[in-house]
């Protein structure tokens, strides 16, 4: 079985085969990456978010630091109204 094959056009352009846009889920408007590794060049689907978005979506603001009493007196705050009687 031979590897699927693309030609580069005079403006650079390629088309990817269809077994592999089928394989990988892309289509119109999808966004892929390249990537050199010495002799080879890798071109993958490029994931929704980058890890660095990620990042700044999970550390967006350093935490405020906290006094352990205050930690304390909040839990005791939350177990007591979790638990009160009505």
């Amino acid at each position: 079985m031979s590897l699927p094959r693309s030609k580069v056009t005079a403006q650079g352009q390629i088309s990817v085969p269809a077994e592999i846009r089928r394989k990988l889920g892309i289509g119109p408007g999808s966004v892929l990456e390249w990537d050199e590794d010495g002799e080879r060049v890798v071109v993958r689907k490029a994931g929704r978010f980058s890890s660095e978005d990620i990042h700044h979506a999970v550390f967006a603001k350093p935490p405020k630091p906290r006094k352990v009493e205050d930690l304390k007196d909040a839990i005791r705050r939350h177990v007591r109204s979790k638990h009160a009687r009505r």
